[in-house]
């Protein structure tokens, strides 16, 4: 249930704003209203949807621009740090996880929008979840997964570019991590950050 919620509201199927009333969504999706509940909640701790008093849930609007530069300049701190440790670290397992997750996400990437869209979102925040994993430093890690970076971005542009693009970078993120090249592990994390933050601007006015 959490994934077709996901899925709708990183598409335009629901709107910023929406209501989410969970008996009518009970009775479309033909489901009881217990995992409606629990998708819900989960969606709430990431950001995704508000809870109102009186008023059940709503979608949350995407972020502003000013709260998406700070989460760009927070990710460019603790995201080539962790890529540097994972690195410096000689884990064959975690480096083949990483590639396998990074291969699933090629069929997601060219469905583009949609469900694909969704699955490839999810896929993405495992796979740089996986390398804070893999750095060994779980402080980093809980940092990143508080950020709800990946499932925040995705609302904020639909084009297929930007998964295709994603999977060259992070190919080169993984090729220095095989390597235990910290230093280009580093670089090509920021690299990464930095032209995915470009491709996600893309989504806001250009006069903001």
């Amino acid at each position: 249930m959490y994934q077709t919620l996901l899925t709708q509201i990183l598409s335009p199927k629901l709107s910023p704003g929406e209501r989410l009333t969970i008996d009518a969504m009970s009775r479309s999706l033909g489901v009881s209203q217990t995992p409606i509940r629990e998708a819900l909640h989960r969606l709430d701790n990431e950001g995704l949807v508000v809870r109102t008093h009186m008023s059940g849930y709503r979608v949350a609007e995407p972020m502003t621009r000013d709260e998406f530069e700070e989460l760009i300049d927070m990710r460019l701190v603790l995201e080539p740090a962790i890529a540097r440790r994972a690195a410096e670290r000689d884990d064959p397992d975690a480096l083949a996880d990483l590639r396998d997750l990074n291969a699933k996400m090629v069929v997601p990437a060219a469905e583009g929008q949609g469900s694909g869209y969704a699955v490839f979102a999810r896929l993405d925040a495992g796979l740089h979840d996986r390398i804070a994993q893999a750095a060994g430093n779980r402080v980093m890690r809980s940092a990143l997964t508080r950020l709800h970076t990946h499932v925040q971005l995705f609302r904020l542009n639909y084009t297929v570019q930007i998964t295709s693009l994603a999977i060259e970078e992070h190919s080169a993120v993984l090729d220095s991590i095989g390597a235990r090249d910290p230093d280009g592990a580093a670089d090509a994390m920021r690299a990464h950050i930095l032209a995915s933050a470009e491709r996600f601007r893309a989504g806001y006015p250009e006069d903001v």
